[in-house]
């Protein structure tokens, strides 16, 4: 079985920092991209930022970029998620993703794998 574990969420202001952290584990031989997405109480889930695993190439929502930074490193099959001056806005709970190649697929996209999900909560 795969296995996404999430950390790195918690209770920041306004301007502050965090950085999540999900590491993948269990039978993974052919990862296509992590990402990590975020959902807030009665929005949409939302994709914040994603990387493709072979050539590092990242996409951001328009909403994060310049704040944010997805990383990864392959050999700990890990993604991370750097988030600067944070916003209140940015408060939801964020959830990492898998994509491999092959599937599973999920209804909309590519992935098929997801943790529980961190909160992250930005309030003065």
């Amino acid at each position: 079985q795969v296995q996404l574990a999430e950390s790195g969420g918690g209770l920041v202001q306004p301007g502050g920092s965090l950085r999540l952290s999900c590491a993948a584990s269990g039978e993974i031989f052919s990862i296509s991209a992590m990402g990590w997405y975020r959902q807030a109480p009665g929005k949409k889930r939302e994709l914040v930022a994603s990387i493709r695993w072979s050539g590092g190439i990242t996409d951001y929502a328009d909403s994060v970029k310049d704040r944010f930074t997805i990383s990864k490193d392959n050999a700990k099959n890990t993604v991370y998620l750097q988030m600067n001056n944070l916003k209140p806005e940015d408060t939801a709970a964020y959830y990492c993703a898998l994509a491999t190649y092959g599937g599973p697929y999920s209804r909309t996209g590519p992935y098929g794998y997801w943790g529980q999900g961190t909160q992250v909560t930005v309030s003065s």
